[in-house]
């Protein structure tokens, strides 16, 4: 008994140093292994970029010919080998759910915000016919001819289906934005090019994608009907154009939101991020396309986030979307690399090297039919060394590789992954490696690296309106017509409600300009070149200008309004109030009257007095003979061309609009 006591008090003793100990020490990993292991990830990985890169550097011919996506997937190679040897197993493959909801969404969202907007809506048509029939055209090419493979005997290969192949092409044949920015940015090909390329990439998603989900769900039906194949054509049009809808709606929200953040200009960034991300969700929770999505939301949204936020929110979106994006690019190749390393591979070299050689061979065609075809209809045609790099740069990548391990079960899954993997490591190391020299052995044209003057922008805003004019008068509705009504729809509703500021800022070429014709007004008045004009003082203090003969010759408070008006009013505004040429409609049919006048008081607002130099001794000479003549009567000065005046039928100059309302 007392032995039993005293083992019971040993032991109570033991607990109370335990327990003593771990008020000073203790160890839960279960409690933080999440977050421990994803921050562990992302800081090797970048400690692993940094140190590649650094060593990469040092050669200085090696970062012109390796680029840093091959670099980053021999670095996860290295890395998943290690993992392979230390555990005998085969490293942890990326989750596709982590590919798609976390890491694709901030490359995407960085290359929607900063894509620059007018290169792809110019070239949309184009892009569109590359990204939906181009993919199309390699998906059912690859898949028929792989099923062609198949049939032979000697490859042993006949019990790969049909439905099979095809779902493995929709894979396949998806061009990945995430490899072609990574290795088009360093080479710096032409915008046009560039544009071609990643905006197929972005917007061929949505084909992929409903592809590969509309061969999973006929694999799974017990018969294939007519109508389940017109359902499916009816989804491509629902999951691209819904994408679009759901990104803009949140496009426009957060610049509606944007509009309330004057005074808390802290979480100004936030909002950037938060409704991106949204929009993402919303629209692959709807079984929409979650990139085309996030790309409309980003276009949609800039232009009126922009102009709603502060300098210093704008520094943080760009600095954190382009760390985030790196980030992520980081994490993707080098688990793309680490995913390599395994035993889940089943080797043919049948298929896989005819995959290979169907995936360059359809691509090829697809590009030069859909060109000839494009540049039958356009002016700016695709050059043919640009064809060659279009189908040249089809690289693939994470996206085909996340979605050959969402494949079920089938008997040929591991066959599909091997073929995958060797086409996303012949794309990415053959030909990212090899584009660049042929980039420069075809002299592509390169981008241009300087930003554009304010007179080249000008100009190019002058061409839009003339284009447009062109197109009105001619009865086309062309990109400039529909450029022109969006503008017009912009200006008049889009932006009151959107802009924080709509009223308050005006161009800074319209600021300059008013600031220049004042001064040249004021200049004129003090050397007595208007015969009636407001004084210096008068044009300050916004006085009543002094009567130089009738009243009406008087520059008075409206005329200065008009002339506002007038510095005011650029090509657009004065097209938009012209009628619009109808070739169906003669002028003289249709209120000759009320167009007569909008047209004649349009003309004569822009007239203006101006007297030159040369001819000021004269008119001054011709006033004094007139007063000694008449006695000061009522002269008739020459016609000139100024801000300040009008123009009258009997010749006398009225100044202001009052000229205008007597015509």
């Amino acid at each position: 008994m007392l032995e039993s006591l005293e083992d019971f008090d040993l032991e109570q003793s033991q607990g109370n140093e335990s327990t003593a100990h771990q008020l000073f020490f203790s160890l839960d990993y279960h409690h933080v292994q999440v977050p421990f292991e994803i921050t562990l990830w992302i800081m090797l990985a970048s400690l692993a970029k940094i140190g590649a890169l650094a060593g990469f550097h040092l050669f200085e011919k090696l970062p012109s010919v390796v680029p840093e996506s091959c670099l980053l997937i021999f670095v996860g190679l290295i890395m998943g080998g290690i993992i392979y040897g230390l555990n005998d197993k085969s490293p942890p493959v990326m989750d596709s759910d982590i590919f798609f909801l976390y890491l694709l969404p901030p490359i995407v969202l960085d290359a929607g915000y900063f894509m620059p907007s007018r290169p792809f809506f110019e070239n949309i048509g184009t892009i569109l016919l590359y990204a939906v029939v181009g993919t199309m055209w390699n998906v059912f090419g690859i898949g028929f001819s792989l099923y062609g493979i198949c049939q032979v005997e000697t490859f042993q290969l006949h019990d790969i289906s049909l439905l099979h192949n095809l779902w493995f092409s929709s894979l396949i044949a998806a061009v990945d934005p995430v490899a072609v920015l990574s290795v088009f940015e360093e080479i710096h090909v032409n915008e046009k090019l560039h544009i071609l390329v990643f905006g197929e990439s972005l917007l061929n998603d949505a084909v992929t994608v409903v592809l590969y989900k509309l061969f999973r769900s006929y694999a799974e039906m017990p018969s294939i009907k007519m109508v389940d194949v017109f359902a499916g054509i009816g989804k491509f049009f629902v999951v691209g154009v819904g994408g679009v809808l759901v990104g803009l709606l949140f496009g426009m929200i957060a610049a509606f939101t944007t509009r309330f953040t004057k005074n808390i200009l802290v979480i100004e960034p936030l909002f950037v991020f938060l409704y991106s991300y949204l929009s993402y969700l919303t629209a692959e929770m709807l079984h929409l396309s979650g990139i085309v999505a996030i790309i409309a939301c980003a276009m949609g949204m800039k232009r009126y986030v922009e102009a709603n936020i502060s300098l210093k929110s704008h520094t943080t979106i760009k600095y954190f979307m382009k760390m985030w994006s790196s980030v992520s690019d980081t994490l993707i190749f080098i688990f793309l690399g680490v995913s390599t390393i395994g035993d889940n591979h089943e080797w043919s070299w049948p298929y896989i090297c005819f995959t290979v050689i169907f995936c360059l061979l359809w691509r090829a065609l697809g590009v030069l039919v859909l060109t000839f075809i494009i540049n039958r209809s356009h002016m700016n045609t695709v050059t043919s060394k640009d064809q060659f790099i279009i189908a040249y740069g089809g690289l693939r990548g994470a996206i085909c590789f996340s979605l050959v391990f969402l494949l079920p079960n089938l008997p040929r899954k591991k066959l599909f992954i091997a073929a995958t993997t060797v086409v996303i490591l012949f794309t990415v190391f053959i030909q990212g490696m090899t584009i660049r020299p042929l980039v420069n052995m075809l002299a592509v044209t390169r981008k241009q690296e300087s930003a554009p003057t304010v007179g080249e922008q000008i100009h190019i805003r002058f061409l839009d309106h003339l284009l447009a004019g062109i197109e009105d008068i001619s009865g086309h509705w062309g990109q400039y017509y529909w450029k022109d009504k969006l503008e017009y729809l912009n200006g008049k509703y889009l932006q009151k409600f959107l802009l924080r500021e709509y009223m308050q800022p005006k161009s800074s070429i319209v600021l300059l300009y008013e600031k220049l014709e004042r001064k040249h007004a004021i200049e004129l008045a003090e050397a007595g070149q208007l015969i009636c004009g407001p004084t210096h003082s008068s044009l300050l203090n916004n006085d009543k200008p002094s009567v130089a003969g009738n009243d009406s010759d008087s520059l008075n408070l409206d005329g200065v309004d008009d002339i506002q008006k007038i510095l005011e009013r650029n090509l657009y505004k004065t097209r938009r109030m012209v009628p619009a040429y109808n070739r169906h409609t003669l002028p003289g049919e249709t209120e000759p009257a009320d167009q007569a006048k909008e047209l004649l008081i349009l003309r004569h607002k822009s007239w203006q007095i101006h007297v030159t130099s040369s001819d000021s001794d004269h008119l001054s000479k011709e006033k004094d003979d007139a007063y000694l003549s008449d006695g000061g009567a009522s002269r008739n000065p020459k016609l000139f061309r100024s801000l300040t005046g009008k123009m009258e039928n009997d010749g006398q100059i009225q100044c202001g609009s009052e000229a205008v309302q007597q015509i």
